[in-house]
């Protein structure tokens, strides 16, 4: 069934129950996710990296205060920018006034001890933000990339733009109170979830359990590493707005799981329902695969071109984590907007494939052009222009009378 919204096509491609079962996306209003889980926690997401089949969440796209989880993207500029060979982990960032001041030991909170106007090499400061969770660290690093931390936070913003993270707002860059700064729990899940992908040489530094600077030894303040539950990363945060907070990833059997929350009452508690949530979805769920790499999904409208339709396929195998046992129908949607213009190239993301259990999201997955389709010849052009005109048309004056 082809649904006409604006210039949006969705169309429905039911998944066979006997083979695509179960309730993956747990949702709040979801019946059986009060059965199978709860949680105090007011925000809350619990995402399959390999898939990034949706196991648990709540309230996961309420906007709210990031704290310290902040300095997640203030890591992520920096990966990308030695990726990107305009900075080295032997650069040396100043430790300026005002990163000493409003960072450092005289403003009392989480810092590395960074001494006033020193010289600090970046890789070191990358441990101190990561590891201490040091507000100079992050200071000294926004001054150094952008000259100040309002230009950085606009980079922070910019940047989590770029990534498909359209409801993060940053005003700076360690994770200070601000009415502005916002983000919903699952685009933190998902930004941890690009950061595992992408900067593999990275990310080992979110499970380092300690470092040491001006002979100050601290802990990593993840209490997760200290469980044996196969944790390896991220970061916590707590602000008076939005309570204690904490993003962590763990994996075991070749499963790696990503939870996000916000909102938990006290540090206790906040590790407590991490620990429940990792656990669980690491143990609770399987994989049952939906398409192959390469397989056709569906097909897209074409305008304009030597071939009126394209195949959709997948650059990797979709899969879904479905809870053990359990057997209940699925549904995908393919999106995209449509009709695309020729010419079309092999390989480039032009939908997505949303797989739903009611009104719940289960995962979401880019769909490419199959094959490239060329402009038409000019006889093909008019029969489409003829098309579009006539639905134009239609849409005007029968959908919309």
């Amino acid at each position: 069934m082809i649904v006409w919204a604006g210039r949006a096509v969705f169309i429905i491609v039911g998944l066979m129950v006997a083979v695509f079962t179960g309730a993956v996306s747990l949702g709040t209003g979801n019946a059986w996710a009060q059965q199978a889980f709860q949680s105090p926690v007011p925000n809350a997401i619990l995402i399959d990296y390999d898939t990034r089949s949706v196991l648990f969440e709540k309230n996961a796209d309420e906007p709210v205060s990031p704290a310290s989880l902040a300095k997640i993207m203030t890591a992520e500029i920096v990966f990308q920018e030695l990726r990107e060979g305009r900075l080295t982990l032997d650069r040396t960032f100043t430790i300026s006034e005002n990163a000493w001041r409003r960072g450092g030991a005289p403003a009392g909170g989480s810092s590395m001890f960074a001494a006033l106007h020193s010289q600090v090499r970046l890789e070191d400061l990358l441990r101190g933000l990561i590891i201490m969770s040091g507000n100079d660290a992050a200071i000294a690093i926004a001054e150094g990339i952008a000259g100040t931390e309002e230009n950085f936070a606009a980079l922070m913003t910019r940047r989590a733009r770029e990534l498909g993270l359209d409801k993060m707002t940053f005003r700076n860059a360690w994770g200070k109170y601000d009415p502005e700064q916002k983000t919903p729990v699952r685009q933190l899940a998902l930004l941890a979830e690009h950061i595992i992908r992408t900067y593999p040489d990275y990310y080992h530094m979110f499970g380092e359990k300690e470092f040491t600077w001006s002979k100050i030894k601290q802990q990593n303040r993840n209490p997760l590493l200290f469980m044996d539950i196969g944790a390896d990363g991220l970061k916590t945060g707590n602000v008076q707005d939005s309570g204690f907070a904490l993003v962590g990833s763990a994996s075991e059997n070749g499963q790696r799981v990503i939870v996000a929350i916000v909102g938990a009452k006290s540090s206790r508690e906040r590790a407590d329902e991490a620990r429940k949530l990792l656990s669980w979805g690491l143990r609770s769920f399987e994989s049952r695969p939906l398409f192959e790499v390469n397989a056709e999904v569906g097909t897209a409208s074409v305008y304009g071109g030597a071939s009126s339709t394209v195949e959709l396929v997948s650059d990797r195998p979709i899969k879904v984590l479905l809870p053990r046992g359990s057997s209940e129908r699925l549904v995908a949607q393919i999106i995209y907007q449509g009709p695309l213009v020729a010419p079309v190239q092999q390989g480039a993301q032009v939908a997505k494939l949303r797989v739903m259990r009611g009104k719940a999201l289960v995962l979401e997955a880019p769909l490419v052009a199959g094959q490239s389709v060329e402009v038409g010849a000019l006889h093909q052009r008019a029969l489409d222009a003829s098309w579009e005109l006539g639905l134009g048309l239609f849409n005007k004056y029968v959908i919309r009378k």
